[in-house]
């Protein structure tokens, strides 16, 4: 089946299973930018719980910017405080020195475009997942689509319209404060390590 969805900043593990069993998928660049999304935002596993990592974005003068068209605010050193955060989160994981190396320059490169960013991240993260990455991507935006064709899982990008609900895996800080669910895909990444992508095709995702 395909499906049609965002690209977004280290999607949360809703995003990966969709994709994952997908037989073919399409990402939505046609939409206008709507905030506090997943576009330019993350959550991860804290030492305090769960953490919202931002990138700050420069505002337009425009009420409807295609969020292709979105540009990164690079005065605040984000990137830094993104991987410092990380680091603080996960550097007692299983994996994470296993895949240090490998997401460190994504942090030290100066983007201009959210998108980009975005589709970078995703290019990232199927080396790591050592999964095969295909895809298309819109010419223009439709509000609704042909379901019977294609599963529109835009509204993930929505995170308070995602109501997924996955199996529990370890975690650093589940001891002390539980299991968090559907967190950033790093999370499972830097836990699971090669197990993830088994985790991720063993999932079921809510169909709205």
């Amino acid at each position: 089946m395909n499906i049609l969805i965002h690209p977004t900043y280290f999607p949360p593990i809703s995003h990966l299973v969709a994709m994952v069993q997908a037989d073919s998928i399409t990402f939505e660049i046609e939409d206008n930018f709507q905030k506090q999304t997943n576009r330019n935002r993350t959550y991860i596993y804290s030492p305090n719980g769960i953490q919202l990592l931002n990138i700050p974005i420069k505002h337009s003068k425009e009420s409807h910017q295609k969020t292709k068209e979105v540009k990164i605010d690079n005065d605040f050193d984000w990137q830094k405080q993104h991987f410092k955060s990380l680091e603080a989160a996960y550097r007692s994981s299983p994996f994470f020195e296993y895949f240090e190396d490998d997401i460190r320059p994504l942090f030290e490169k100066k983007h201009t475009s959210l998108i980009d960013l975005n589709f970078e991240t995703l290019e990232l993260l199927s080396k790591l997942l050592r999964m095969k990455l295909e895809y298309q991507t819109t010419t223009e935006y439709f509000h609704e689509i042909d379901q019977l064709s294609v599963l529109d899982y835009r509204f993930l990008v929505n995170g308070k319209k995602d109501d997924s609900q996955f199996e529990s895996y370890p975690q650093v800080f589940k001891e002390k404060q539980g299991f968090l669910n559907n967190l950033n895909i790093l999370d499972l990444l830097f836990n699971e390590g090669r197990y993830a992508m088994d985790y991720l095709r063993n999932q079921k995702l809510i169909i709205k």
